[in-house]
């Protein structure tokens, strides 16, 4: 067989000579070392500031809200106000419908006419009764006086004892009534105040300059105000300055503090970022569905207006800052290289107290010589935020460090992103 395929390759040198390319071209391809489809993005190890953040959400309130009620059930028939209406400290709000109110006014005015009309009279009794005192007591002296000459009877005295014991009872029971009468001026004096000030109340004035954000009536409401003070405006008092009452969790609770400065923005305002301070760690917990959280108070001024109250805030607390510090891309921290690329471990040896230390340790990769075979590096750190974390040594200056892998492949054989990341623990 070997001589007639070599027969027929004489007779056919110029098909042999394609054949044998074809062969191998076929075992080149086969046999080649395939180029990654895959390389590391590495990032340099720079020097600068570390800033460590929590996050939170929240909502922007107004500083000071008040809630003006009423304290007499009635018909509102006037409202001065609109939504967002500025007013003045004693400005009038509405009017509720005082006929009812005015009517008991009155009505307390003739009690306290008649209750005086009645102390004059009882004041005219007393005069009487002493009056009549003053006789008895001159009548009995005479019957005393008789008797004992013997031309008055003991009855006769008795008689002229008792009359008098008589004008001096009727003395106090005047003077009692006297009394009565006094106390029921001051009680009907009590019930007039009280209709007065009910009348007062029919109108609603603001307590406080400031601007009305929220109205709950119109004219023809009626409101009740027997068990509960119905609420009738809201007041923002000064809208220049605000508050956010974010939600932290208490995972993150531990690292704020009062005077920590904040950073937040709003969706109305996507690129305004607007500096802020806490003011107060409410130590009060909020449980929702299992989940723990308190409520952070932060102040923040807005001059310009653009907050409005409801507004939702992301905030960012900085709890702790280093400031030209040896840092390094916390992404480098968590990323590992593939398996394949990574150094091999180095022989086993009797673990002691340092090597086991040293596992504990944060580890970055490096790049080397080969860009797939990337050096890794023990380091010590100190501050860790969000973007960078605090070197503390393993680490200088321009050292650059791996962070992420990125696909070489073309977009339409892979996904969305041609990046991805290879995070598997070492």
């Amino acid at each position: 067989m070997l001589t007639t395929f070599i027969s027929w390759t004489k007779r056919h040198p110029r098909w042999s000579v394609l054949i044998a390319l074809v062969l191998l071209f076929i075992v080149y391809r086969i046999v080649r070392p395939t180029p990654p489809d895959y390389e590391y993005v590495s990032e340099a190890v720079t020097r600068g500031d570390v800033i460590r953040k929590v996050s939170a959400s929240g909502k922007v309130r107004a500083l000071n809200t008040i809630k003006v009620g009423a304290e007499v059930s009635g018909q509102i028939t006037k409202v001065y106000v609109d939504f967002n209406s500025r007013v003045q400290a004693g400005q009038v709000l509405a009017e509720i419908d005082p006929t009812r109110v005015r009517a008991r006014v009155e009505q307390s005015e003739a009690q306290v006419a008649v209750a005086r009309a009645n102390l004059q009279q009882t004041a005219a009794n007393v005069a009487r009764a002493r009056a009549e005192l003053e006789i008895q007591e001159r009548d009995f002296d005479r019957q005393k006086a008789l008797a004992e000459r013997g031309f008055v009877s003991k009855a006769g005295l008795d008689i002229a004892q008792s009359k008098l014991n008589s004008a001096r009872n009727a003395v106090q029971v005047a003077l009692a009534q006297t009394q009565s009468g006094g106390a029921q001026i001051r009680q009907g004096n009590a019930e007039l105040s009280s209709a007065t000030l009910d009348l007062k109340r029919t109108v609603i004035v603001a307590p406080a300059s400031g601007v009305i954000i929220n109205k709950l009536v119109e004219p023809g409401t009626t409101v009740a105000a027997s068990f509960q003070t119905p609420n009738l405006f809201e007041i923002a008092a000064d809208t220049t300055k605000m508050q956010v009452e974010a939600s932290v969790d208490e995972a993150d609770i531990g690292q704020i503090r009062e005077g920590q400065m904040v950073s937040f923005t709003v969706d109305s305002y996507p690129d305004d970022v607007f500096k802020a301070k806490v003011r107060q760690v409410r130590q009060a917990p909020v449980e929702a569905q299992n989940v723990v959280s308190y409520l952070v108070i932060i102040d923040v001024d807005n001059v310009n207006g653009k907050l409005l109250p409801g507004m939702t805030a992301n905030v960012e607390i900085i709890t702790d800052v280093r400031t030209n510090v040896t840092r390094v891309p916390t992404n480098a921290m968590r990323f590992r290289p593939r398996l394949a690329d990574r150094p091999q471990p180095a022989v086993e040896k009797p673990a002691s107290d340092t090597t086991k230390k040293d596992k504990t340790l944060p580890k970055v990769y490096l790049v080397g010589s080969d860009p797939y075979r990337p050096e890794r590096r023990v380091i010590r750190t100190g501050l860790q935020g969000e973007e960078y974390t605090e070197v503390v040594s393993g680490l200088k200056k321009g050292d650059k460090v791996l962070v992420r892998t990125k696909s070489l492949k073309p977009k339409k054989e892979t996904d969305e992103s041609a990046d991805e990341d290879d995070n598997a623990a070492s």
